[in-house]
């Protein structure tokens, strides 16, 4: 895969005038929605009669479970989180004005001819100064996701209110170590001009022009995780576009919460007794079950972030570059899934930490594991802390996609089409039995043991309001 692409002049112009979404394959949309057609013709009707026998509706606008605290944590964090941004700013601000003032030292010390003495003590104040950077902006950022993590953690008891939280705050995260990642790499491109050069895009906003508010604010709300100076952007908004983008976010919203409240709901009650007396024909049967809603919810959330919200985001930001996902279904093999479902994700992972740590020496293979302990903590992070149950699972179900990734990657190598069907299948099993519905109980089941049910209200120790 690919570094994210910056799009040249001809490139925006066929953008500008193309109908569909203007990065984002137009076939792989049409497929996927073929995809989320035959999973809904095939699956629900049958659930739908069964369900309304069994359980009656259990739909209700009004019913709310979540507490007043929730509400006001989550709205705290949802406006303080972006400051640490903004402190990366800051620190970035000054180290441009220590980078421009060590080439006004280093041009006059060239000029003058200074004493190599002279020159080394110049080398290590700035050595010093550097990690210094380093250090803020180190600690800024893992500020931002410790304070939110022990927020959500002990004291915001809704885990959809709490997801909300610590997933906008591992996404500011990710996007102030990129902000802080590639300045640094511009200012040493600035300090060492002889080295590698910076791509031709960035000419237009060269460092340290770029160190100003309104480019950090386009970054805050642009749909990529990985910074740039500058980014591709379209001729105009097409308003129509971004309010039928609206729409499917809207209506698929609807649906995930009608399938969520009536149908996973009551599946998820009925698992506990099973787990409990660890009754596996119980447990296999209600996976079976399961599968096929969480897959349903699974695509319609999918569907109504990846191709739908960031498309309408990007639409509003004329953000050029759209590729958030690739054919991801079609794959053979798990190395191709992990690199196409979530474009963002799989680019900060590998413009960060996987190709820095290659560069440096480090054997791709080495390289992969720690990208994906890197991933299996976030993925933690997301799932254990708003549950309040740090169980592991959704860890060890991001290293077990390790062994996955080495069974089917000779699979692809095998000429006849029996190869690849063979690795679509494995992901297809791994990914609807095995992956989602299994994590879904284990988290279900350890909530109710530790509280009963959501809108417990004793939570820790004392009243809560």
């Amino acid at each position: 895969m690919s570094e994210p692409r910056l799009l040249n002049r001809a490139q925006l112009r066929g953008l500008s005038q193309s109908d569909g979404s203007r990065a984002c394959c137009h076939e792989s949309s049409i497929n996927y929605r073929e995809l989320q057609k035959g999973e809904a013709y095939n699956c629900i009707p049958s659930e739908v009669v069964t369900n309304k026998v069994q359980y009656g509706v259990l739909l209700c606008i009004r019913c709310h479970d979540y507490r007043r605290q929730d509400v006001i944590y989550g709205s705290i964090l949802y406006f303080l989180v972006p400051c640490h941004l903004f402190v990366a700013f800051i620190i970035e601000l000054a180290a441009a004005q220590q980078a421009k003032a060590a080439v006004g030292r280093a041009k006059k010390a060239e000029k003058d001819k200074a004493k190599p003495n002279q020159t080394e003590t110049e080398r290590r104040s700035f050595r010093a100064a550097w990690y210094w950077i380093a250090f803020a902006h180190g600690i800024n950022a893992s500020m931002n996701l410790a304070i939110a993590t022990w927020v959500v953690y002990y004291h915001i008891h809704h885990p959809g209110i709490g997801t909300i939280c610590e997933m906008h705050a591992v996404i500011v995260w990710l996007k102030t170590c990129s902000y802080a990642f590639t300045n640094r790499d511009l200012r040493y491109a600035l300090l060492h001009p002889d080295a590698e050069p910076v791509p031709e895009l960035y000419s237009s906003c060269p460092y340290p022009q770029n160190i100003t508010l309104s480019n950090l604010t386009y970054f805050w709300w642009a749909p990529t995780l990985v910074y740039q100076p500058v980014y591709p952007r379209t001729e105009k908004i097409r308003w129509m576009f971004v309010f039928k983008r609206a729409c499917e976010v809207f209506g698929l919203g609807i649906a995930i919460w009608i399938a969520s409240a009536q149908y996973a709901a009551p599946l998820l009650q009925n698992s506990l007794s099973g787990i409990s007396s660890l009754d596996f024909a119980a447990i296999i049967e209600r996976l079976m079950k399961l599968s096929t809603i969480s897959l349903f919810c699974w695509l319609c959330g999918f569907f109504a972030l990846f191709q739908s919200f960031l498309n309408a985001l990007a639409e509003v930001l004329r953000f050029g570059d759209r590729e958030f996902y690739g054919d991801w279904w079609n794959s053979s093999d798990l190395r191709s899934y992990w690199s196409s479902w979530n474009k963002p994700v799989f680019q900060f992972m590998k413009r960060h930490i996987y190709s820095p740590m290659v560069g440096r020496g480090v054997p791709p293979p080495v390289a992969q594991v720690i990208t994906f302990l890197f991933s299996g903590v976030l993925h933690e992070l997301m799932v254990g802390v708003p549950t309040h149950n740090i169980l592991g699972v959704a860890f060890a179900g991001m290293m077990l996609q390790l062994p996955l990734i080495f069974i089917t990657d000779p699979l692809i190598k095998i000429k006849s089409i029996n190869g690849k069907l063979v690795g679509n299948l494995i992901f297809w099993v791994s990914f609807c039995l095995v992956g989602q519905p299994l994590a879904a109980l284990l988290y279900f089941f350890a909530w109710h043991a530790k509280y009963g049910s959501v809108s417990t209200p004793q939570l820790w120790s004392g009243k809560l309001t």
